[in-house]
């Protein structure tokens, strides 16, 4: 489960990470990311931790399929969010062939996403 601080809610939020960020897109998702090292929230020294959002359309499936797809980025997030500067915003949005996608193929093309957003990786 990804904890509490980290998690994206606010509308607000998801719509400055989609419009003002960056994106990568991959066959089965589309990462957003807005950097937290370009636009510091919080006067001083500390920065919120990164937080992560997510959004599964019913294109993907029905309402089971859906979930078990949220959950699986979920978690695939979870374990990446040490890679993205402190106060990041991070939407992971879901494409409908991401439904039939085993963990492992999502997890590729989360990892592809990431690299391509945060230079380490060509096209």
């Amino acid at each position: 489960m990804l904890p509490t601080e980290h998690r994206l809610r606010r509308r607000e939020d998801f719509a400055t990470a989609v419009r003002r960020g960056r994106r990568a897109g991959r066959p089965l998702l589309v990462v957003h990311l807005r950097s937290g090292a370009t636009d510091p929230h919080a006067p001083g020294e500390s920065l919120p931790p990164t937080r992560a959002g997510f959004v599964v359309s019913k294109a993907v499936g029905g309402a089971v399929v859906r979930n078990t797809v949220k959950r699986r980025l979920r978690h695939l997030t979870r374990d990446r969010l040490a890679l993205v500067p402190p106060g990041s915003l991070v939407v992971v949005r879901a494409l409908p062939g991401a439904g039939d996608a085993t963990y492992a193929q999502l997890a590729q093309d989360l990892d592809a996403a990431l690299r391509r957003l945060l230079g380490g990786g060509a096209r």
